[in-house]
């Protein structure tokens, strides 16, 4: 049911489709907001999440001139604009999450905040890039302030007791989030954000105080340190504290399917030595829908399994640093292509199709005594963006992909990728997706100086800086398409008045 609108003269004003003339508005400001955008350039809203329990949110307007090989960093420079800074938890943010994109102007996006304050905060964010009539705000930094007021806050999430470690949003209904109390909930947001149920996962035995535990005396190291759900949502993986395993579950029933053992030669060629506790702290399952690999990160390495939960290839950075984060690239871009980043500075791409053999003198010893399994082959390495020594301005917690769709087709042929650093600097690249094919692209084989550090081809272009004083933890950042906020907000109101007749049956979809 359309709620009929008046005009300034009183009369009513409907559309010959049934809809307000000013719902028509917004959907063609939206199609302009597009079109500007995709002729002006690109405007990217980006979220920090810091150690100083700050929630930092600002735009990066990237000319589309600066995305030419031709272009002039000093004419074509990137330019960033505030929109929010405030206190968003009492204790550090620890991971964030966004919704997908919306399809219409009447929807939302919106990110979850998870912190160690047991909290998970939930906030809507405007997709838009145009920020109405309000004007800069003058700041010291010299960096230009503008609030949006679609921006706003929707409420909090108290169904975990302990510190939240991962967020996910499952299409457009659900919301998955895991704790250290070693429980993944899943929430309805069609249900008031009700938890609809809850996997608990077993606490682990003791097995020795491993290297750089932070648990209390007298308890276990326990939590929920990564998950990842098949592309089908049918099955599901996690990795724990304190455990060498990862489990399986079914989530059509909400058990578990099967518990996997780590087995330590697999271990020792990741780098996880007899002092480490060898757990997974990141799991990835590969994109497409048949989900066909996926991915355990542990803390300087990595072992892609097949669909079979067998190892096939590993994951060891030239220079031997502490892995934080992993992405899978878009298929459309490169296919089997997986970006991980640093404590060094860096984010490396590897191939997980193509790899390399091990050395052939290279001997697995594990617990003083040479193994006779077969060493796993090496992920190809493609190239790498970021520092190319160990003396960089700060570990690469998190970072974030965006393609950049082409002009004539549907193809993917440059990506946008942020990285946040330690230091509290977000660095914005472009990377070309023909350096990062095998066939005729960049060769990223590492080879050794004079001094007998190795070096990587570097595959990218650095756009802009943009520091904000803390320490970034996780960043989250979008392309904003979305039409004007007045538009917006006349959209949102038809949205609101047919969502009434609807909540009765459905529930509100808001906190």
């Amino acid at each position: 049911m359309v709620k009929r609108k008046r005009d300034p003269n009183g009369e009513v004003a409907i559309a010959p489709n049934g809809k307000s003339r000013k719902h028509d508005a917004a959907q063609k400001s939206s199609v302009q907001g597009r079109q500007s955008s995709k002729n002006g350039g690109i405007t990217i809203q980006i979220v920090t999440g810091s150690y100083e329990r700050v929630l930092h949110g600002f735009t990066a307007t990237i000319p589309s001139k600066a995305l030419s090989p031709s272009s002039d960093p000093a004419k074509d420079a990137v330019t960033f604009t505030d929109t929010f800074l405030f206190q968003a938890h009492t204790s550090s943010i620890r991971c964030m999450a966004l919704s997908a994109l919306p399809t219409s102007t009447t929807e939302k996006i919106l990110l979850a905040t998870g912190s160690t304050d047991e909290r998970i905060n939930l906030y809507s964010l405007s997709t838009s890039a145009l920020h109405g009539s309000k004007p800069l705000l003058p700041t010291l930094s010299g960096t230009s302030t503008l609030e949006n007021h679609h921006n706003r806050e929707l409420g909090s999430l108290l169904h975990h007791s302990a510190t939240v470690t991962n967020l996910y949003f499952h299409k457009k209904s659900k919301l998955l989030t895991s704790a250290e109390d070693n429980t993944i909930a899943v929430v309805s947001r069609a249900k008031d954000w009700s938890v609809l149920s809850s996997i608990k996962a077993p606490i682990p035995k003791v097995m020795g105080r491993p290297s750089g535990d932070t648990a209390a005396p007298g308890e276990v190291p326990a939590g929920i340190n990564s998950f990842a759900l098949h592309p089908s949502s049918k099955l599901m993986i996690s990795v724990s504290r304190g455990e060498r395993c990862m489990r399986l579950w079914n989530m059509e029933t909400g058990k578990k399917a099967a518990a996997l053992t780590f087995e330590r030669d697999m271990l020792v060629q990741v780098g996880e030595g007899k002092r480490s506790s060898g757990e997974g702290r990141k799991v990835l399952w590969h994109p497409e829908v048949e989900g066909e690999e996926f991915i355990v990160g542990f803390e300087r390495g990595a072992v892609v399994f097949d669909l079979e939960s067998i190892p096939k290839a590993r994951i060891v950075p030239s220079l031997r640093t502490r892995i934080q984060q992993m992405h899978y690239l878009p298929t459309a871009a490169a296919e089997n292509v997986i970006a991980v980043s640093t404590d060094d500075g860096r984010v490396l791409f590897y191939s997980t199709k193509e790899v390399e053999p091990a050395p052939e003198d290279e001997v697995i010893v594990v617990n003083g005594k040479i193994s006779k399994s077969k060493p796993l082959p090496f992920c190809k390495l493609l190239g790498e963006i970021g520092a190319t020594t160990l003396e960089s301005s700060g570990r690469i917690k998190d970072f974030e992909i965006l393609p950049v769709p082409s002009d004539s087709d549907d193809s993917i042929k440059q990506l946008i990728i942020l990285t946040a650093s330690s230091s509290g600097t977000v660095n914005i690249w472009l990377v070309e997706t023909a350096d990062l094919s095998l066939s005729g692209g960049a060769d990223g084989e590492s080879k050794p100086e004079e001094d007998g550090v190795p070096t990587t081809k570097q595959i990218s272009r650095l756009l802009g800086v943009q520091g904000n004083g803390g320490r970034i933890t996780c960043l989250k950042a979008f392309v904003m398409t979305g039409s004007a906020p007045d538009d917006i907000a006349a959209a949102e109101a038809d949205a609101v008045n047919g969502a009434e007749e609807e909540d009765s049956s459905s529930g509100s979809e808001d906190v």
